[in-house]
């Protein structure tokens, strides 16, 4: 039978292989948008096509209803199958089983200290209610000036919150974190006396992301050996349909972050996807662990991570080799 966040995986997935058409943009966010409803509200699909009522689920029109309805009826999906075949990424015999339910915690969000739209207390009790057992607070650094990033004062200040906010969310634990950007020449963003304090440090390129390849590479291996980074951001800086990613030498960026036990990211926002299913693969096979991540900047986009774990599975990554599903211990050890 399938529930609603496998419904809002293959929407996820559809509205991922539209995007790569300019055509479909308008479709493809729609699916997204659907699948985006389908993960938060989690509704009976099985009650609701038989009571006819599909189309009354948010986002939820006569087309995307058809989809939702020959899923219920078939366990499968005749459009998505369509699409895989168009855009030659198929479905690979060698999925991996990954099980959100054993899912603890996101390690990437940001609040109101930077670009995120939900104060620290807010974003802690959505995660906790969800059921999550840890929280990485992520903000900015300070490069990109409109983003609001945090410097070592701001950041300072930051944690006096988050000691009054951590008092109210029993049973979650707050990691204080930072997205970082990572600096043309491949330093970062923020001082080592800063970074080495937090507790997770995601280092990720957002400028000058179409950077000759060669420079790229040597800017993305520096990150990828710095001693205080532990995870790279959405990897290669894409937004399907809009935007290409930074192109350098995967192989040697993804074995250089093996080598140091830096984790790279799956960001599941619908605008980045980033790992792809396809890079995730090849980092996989030269053997890097993963986070799987929302990057969410308001509560409701937690939601992210489970309409997006289907890029995981494709990529065939185990489970146990994704540190968002080990408990909060083994997470910290992961990241020392």
């Amino acid at each position: 039978m399938v529930d609603a966040l496998a419904a809002a995986q293959v929407l996820s997935e559809i509205g991922y292989l539209l995007r790569q058409d300019p055509k479909e943009v308008f479709r493809a966010k729609a699916f997204s948008m659907a699948a985006w409803s389908l993960a938060i509200e989690r509704p009976d699909l099985q009650a609701l096509h038989r009571d006819g009522k599909l189309t009354t689920l948010e986002g939820v029109g006569a087309g995307i209803a058809k989809v939702l309805a020959e899923l219920v009826e078939t366990g499968q999906s005749r459009y998505l199958a369509r699409l895989r075949e168009e855009m030659k990424q198929p479905a690979r015999e060698d999925e991996s089983r990954i099980d959100f339910n054993h899912y603890q915690g996101d390690i990437h969000s940001h609040t109101e200290w930077s670009d995120g739209r939900a104060t620290m207390l807010e974003m802690a009790e959505g995660a906790r209610a969800l059921g999550y057992r840890y929280l990485g607070i992520t903000d900015h650094s300070p490069r990109i000036k409109v983003v609001n990033g945090l410097d070592a004062e701001r950041l300072v200040a930051q944690s006096r919150e988050m000691a009054q906010v951590q008092s109210q969310v029993d049973g979650l634990t707050l990691l204080q974190g930072i997205e970082v950007d990572i600096l043309e020449d491949g330093a970062l963003d923020l001082p080592d006396a800063v970074l080495e304090i937090l507790d997770v440090v995601i280092a990720s390129p957002h400028v000058k992301l179409r950077q000759e390849p060669a420079a790229m590479t040597e800017r993305m291996l520096r990150a990828a050996a710095h001693p205080h980074v532990d995870v790279i951001g959405h990897p290669t800086g894409r937004r399907p349909g809009s935007r290409e990613g930074a192109s350098y030498d995967f192989e040697a960026v993804f074995k250089e972050a093996a080598r140091n036990g830096v984790a790279l990211e799956i960001d599941c926002d619908p605008a980045r996807m980033d790992l792809s299913p396809e890079m995730a693969r090849l980092a996989c096979e030269f053997g890097c662990d993963f986070v799987v991540d929302a990057d969410a900047h308001a509560p409701a986009e937690f939601a992210y991570v489970p309409m997006g774990l289907w890029m995981a599975r494709r990529a065939g990554i185990p489970q146990d080799r994704i540190l968002n599903f080990r408990p909060l211990d083994q997470l910290t050890d992961a990241l020392d």
